[in-house]
């Protein structure tokens, strides 16, 4: 910290995703501010992992990644599952899968229904989307999408004329011969059907947060651990001033400090700081700054299941490990064509509502006529077998299927395990905990069995599934306990965590911590209800605005 001056304006508690937006947005707006990024991870501008969009299978577990595990979870047969976290300056953007998915707008419409500010609707968050992404179709709807903006994406037809997969077109039939329609622009507000995947890979490589939003004049201060905020009565009022970091050091802030660790760590360096659950810090001897008792819940994340496929011709060179992929333009991202979103019958979630004790009434938004309850995803390639301790060969034999629950209503919780700010928190996710969540994967994955046991072209692809070792594969007449005991055996996050520090519970709709002066949150742990989206979009939108709010225009 020789070269690191004690106070600034402005301190960062994180350098992911929304902490670089936030500090490159603030420090456009006033050069002369004096902005510090402090972040725990290492720099990885030139790291060897961040530079192929394949690369991102092996971040997993890597010096990139927290590699949390959860705590046994009950209703995945007490299994104790990983969850990935971006432990580097840029987050997840350094880790993650490339998929550039904004979700829906009835999502958004209902935050800015509980928290009351149309604001954080899908039409008050347009702007930020636009002004995120660099749109690859320069005649696409100019009132829907952005065209100069830092993050550029590409489909998978756009980013070459050669990135043509074999099985791309015999998937777009067999989806549409099962009744699943063809959608031109899923990032429009409603992504329901089959669409081309999107991504955020430029020319084939990674667009880390970091440099993609320029840093210039913002100190970066990596390899770097906060212990908590540092709060003190000011004009009878409980005031962060500063941080202290795992050294005993402190940096002050004369304007605010800003959480931005995630959904992870926000929760945990506010409840080190005493601002959590009264219960929790006793336990754990920590002082209590201000009572409140909701950081640390209402934490959600979307669960998935994988299934593995062997497909009936390898020799034609139809997935990863084939000797005909010789070309690069099949790894400029994922080797995946189509993402389909899909919608359960309202009478099957009504029915799941009732289970759980929820009230149902024709404006549940669940029951949204734009709903979006699962995600499904077909990789040419065995994706997910390694985290699921499957041994899928990738010798272009297999393919996968990705379903993943996208309007969860379990919720977990983060918790403290030590006072010690080294110690990884309790990670609860609380998966599969609700009759809506199972009912959801459940049609998911029947409308997988059907694509490749029901459908001509689907039956012409695949063999047989290739089920986890000591389980039955699964097939058009398993029923809902065998489907359920497939997730309890495999069931894993796609790594978008949420809701630990929630807007209207934790904060408020300007992002300012509740009961202590100048400490906000700005990143994925505010998201007060899941959107059916993959969360780099509503990231980069959440730290665009919070600069707005920051320092209005």
């Amino acid at each position: 910290m020789e070269n690191i001056a004690n106070s600034h304006d402005y301190v960062i508690v994180g350098g992911g995703l929304a902490g670089c937006v936030l500090a490159s947005r603030l420090i456009e707006k006033d050069p002369s501010l004096k902005i510090i990024i402090i972040e725990a991870g290492q720099d990885v501008g030139s790291h060897p992992l961040t530079s192929s969009p394949l690369a991102c299978f092996a971040a997993h577990r890597s010096d990139l990644d927290w590699a949390y595990m959860t705590v046994p979870q009950p209703h995945l047969s007490g299994r104790s599952c990983y969850n990935s976290a971006g432990k580097a300056l840029s987050g997840s953007t350094a880790t993650n899968y490339g998929t550039w998915t904004r979700g829906n707008a009835a999502d958004y419409d209902h935050w800015a229904y509980i928290v009351g500010d149309s604001s954080w609707s899908y039409k008050g968050l347009l702007p930020y989307f636009r002004k995120t992404e660099s749109h690859y179709d320069k005649q696409a709807d100019a009132s829907q999408h952005g065209f100069d903006g830092p993050i550029h994406t590409a489909s998978v037809s756009s980013s070459s004329s050669d990135r043509q997969y074999p099985l791309g077109e015999p998937l777009r039939s067999a989806w549409k011969e099962i009744g699943v329609q063809h959608k031109l622009d899923s990032n429009s507000g409603s992504p329901l059907g089959m669409t081309e995947m999107i991504e955020n890979w430029r020319e084939g490589k990674r667009q880390i947060a970091s440099m993609a939003y320029n840093l210039f004049g913002v100190q970066v201060l990596t390899n770097t651990l906060v212990h908590r905020v540092l709060v003190e009565e000011r004009d009878g009022r409980k005031t962060a001033i500063g941080v202290q970091l795992a050294d005993g050091k402190s940096i002050q802030a004369s304007k605010e400090v800003i959480l931005s660790a995630g959904a992870y760590r926000t929760p945990l360096v506010l409840m080190l700081s005493g601002i959590g659950p009264s219960v929790e810090l006793a336990k754990h001897q920590i002082p209590v700054v201000f009572e409140a008792p909701e950081v640390g819940q209402n934490f959600h994340d979307h669960l998935a299941l994988c299934q593995w496929w062997k497909l009936r011709h390898p020799e034609a060179g139809q997935a990863i490990g084939t000797p005909l992929w010789a070309g690069p333009s099949f790894f400029l991202g994922l080797p995946c064509d189509w993402i389909v979103t899909e919608q359960v019958p309202s009478g099957q979630i009504k029915r799941a509502l009732e289970i759980d004790g929820d009230t149902v009434t024709d404006n549940h938004p669940l029951l949204d006529p734009g709903s979006c309850h699962t995600e499904t995803i077909i990789a040419y390639a065995p994706a997910g077998a390694a985290i699921a301790g499957e041994d899928v060969p990738i010798d272009g034999t297999h393919i996968s299927s990705a379903v993943l629950g996208m309007a969860p209503t379990s919720r977990g919780s983060i918790k403290l395990a030590s006072a010690d700010p080294h110690a990884s928190p309790l990670i609860d996710p609380n998966y599969y905990a609700t009759e809506v969540d199972r009912v959801a994967m459940r049609a998911g994955i029947r409308s997988v069995l059907k694509l490749f046991q029901a459908t001509s072209a689907g039956r012409e692809m695949i063999v047989s599934e290739t089920p986890p070792k000591g389980m039955p594969a699964l097939s058009l007449e398993s029923s809902d306990a065998d489907i359920d005991a497939r997730v309890a055996h495999v069931g894993n996050t796609f790594y978008h965590a949420a809701g630990s520090a929630a807007m209207g519970k934790v904060v408020d709709t300007e992002l300012r911590v509740y009961g202590i002066e100048k400490l906000r949150v700005v990143d994925a742990s505010v998201l007060p209800v899941p959107i059916a989206a993959h969360y780099q979009v509503p990231a980069y939108a959440v730290a665009e605005k919070a600069a707005d709010l920051i320092l209005p225009a």
